[in-house]
């Protein structure tokens, strides 16, 4: 696959969210990083990997799968058991011969032994495979929610920046309109355009205020959005517009990338199919534990233990020592129980596979759909590059015919206005354009490295 994966392109993935420490330090000792200095992409990613709220989410759940391993692994693990007991009682008892046993009013004993199970109809080995399988499905998953979180975070970056550049667009646009008021304001003034050329500016201008307004107000909103997905939280002196600047811009690096290698690298690397084919080989796991139930199980026990003598008052008379024993057991008939579980645990075998055809399927036609948006952003940037070069010589003819008087007003306020567009599409493009790749090397699987074997 010939591709080269832009800047952006491979955030480190860190397993327990661990970033860098001259991050953590700054982030702690002079407030945020985003109050400080201007945020840089990798920073911004960073701040996200430790407190983002999805991530720090599946943290939690990472841990709890882990939790969820160990009991699994539990069926293969040594039992050491104590016990202890003591008992008084008033109960006598009459027997019908001659020089009957003492009666014990106080019992007592205690013991502790170790009990090992050696077979359980495979039921153990099945055990030890389902945790590591399950332990991978956990770190996939994890892996996951890291690669969607990046995501939104770097869209949200990117939003940023577009608002941004859209402030500016509208800003020189309202100028450039503020100057031709002004310029046919002087005219009428000198007597050689009518008063219909200083309204004509006039409503030129105040249609275009609102859109302005408009850029403000999306940027705001943008700002705020980016400091959620940092999982940051807006310090409370703060008001409306959020101080947050960014320090890289909207970039239209090459990217190549051909469809058919995309599509066999995602249906090998996405941490979502590879996730649920952990899962299909747990339920694999979990019908040969059902079937484990038509066999017997064995387990071996040793210990020590102490009780009081039965023949005798004193609870300081006593009897102890080792003990040892195996036992063995075989439900023969269990009325049918084992028999519905292990046709549940096929039924459930054969959705798993059924889960990651669905998904493989799922995730060829995210890539495909990517690829196709990716290639209409490039295409639409390509087609904008020299657009507002010409729609700026355009606006500068236009002035010059006006002011040669073989131009009209009209000419300069439309070619104003096609340049406004040119600059505003421009701005778009190349947002459109770095958005629709992070959503492709998402979908190929470039955001995480997969580590699938521990």
């Amino acid at each position: 696959m010939k591709s080269r994966i832009s800047r952006w392109g491979r955030p480190v993935f860190l397993l327990v969210c661990v970033v860098s420490q001259a991050v953590a330090q700054e982030t702690n000792s002079n407030g945020p990083v985003w109050l400080t200095h201007p945020l840089t992409m990798t920073e911004a990613l960073n701040l996200a990997l430790q407190q983002n709220g999805s991530v720090l989410r599946g943290k939690s759940d990472l841990e709890a799968q882990f939790g969820l391993v160990v009991q699994t692994r539990a069926v293969a693990i040594p039992k050491l058991q104590a016990t202890g007991n003591y008992q008084t009682t008033t109960e006598t008892e009459t027997y019908p011969f001659p020089n009957p046993p003492p009666a014990q009013g106080q019992t007592w004993n205690a013991s502790i032994q170790v009990v090992q199970a050696i077979y359980q109809g495979g039921q153990i080995r099945a055990a030890l495979r389902s945790a590591k399988y399950t332990k991978e499905e956990a770190l996939l998953n994890y892996q996951t929610v890291i690669a969607d979180a990046l995501l939104q975070v770097r869209i949200a970056y990117y939003d940023v920046l577009s608002a941004a550049e859209q402030i500016v667009v509208e800003e020189a646009s309202v100028k450039l309109l503020g100057q031709e008021l002004d310029d046919q304001t002087r005219r009428y003034e000198a007597g050689t355009v009518p008063r219909f050329n200083v309204l004509q500016a006039e409503v030129e201008l105040a249609n275009e205020r609102p859109k302005l307004i408009q850029a403000r107000s999306a940027f705001r909103v943008a700002k705020n959005n980016l400091v959620n997905q940092l999982g940051e939280h807006v310090p409370m002196d703060v008001l409306e517009d959020v101080p947050l600047q960014l320090a890289d811009k909207l970039d239209d690096d090459a990217y190549a990338v051909e469809l058919p290698p995309a599509i066999a690298e995602a249906l090998q690397g996405r941490t979502e199919l590879l996730a649920l084919r952990k899962q299909e080989l747990v339920e694999k796991e979990a019908v040969k534990t059902a079937e484990g139930n038509y066999k017997p199980t064995i387990s071996l026990s040793g210990g020590y233990g102490a009780r009081n003598t039965a023949f005798d008052n004193d609870l300081q008379h006593d009897v102890k020592g080792w003990t040892g024993g195996a036992q063995a057991s075989w439900n023969i008939f269990d009325g049918m129980l084992t028999e519905g579980k292990v046709e549940q645990a096929k039924a459930l075998y054969e959705g798993a596979k059924v889960d990651v055809d669905n998904e493989a399927r799922s995730i060829e036609l995210e890539v495909r759909t990517d690829y196709s948006d990716f290639i209409e952003a490039r295409e639409v940037l390509e087609s904008q590059k020299k657009v507002q070069e010409e729609a700026e010589e355009s606006l500068r003819l236009a002035i010059a015919r006006s002011d040669a008087g073989t131009g009209t007003q009209l000419d300069v306020l439309s070619a104003q206005t096609s340049l406004t567009q040119a600059r505003s599409t421009q701005v778009q493009a190349l947002h459109d354009y770095d958005v629709a790749r992070a959503r492709l090397e998402r979908a190929i699987g470039l955001n995480v490295t997969t580590t699938t074997g521990k």
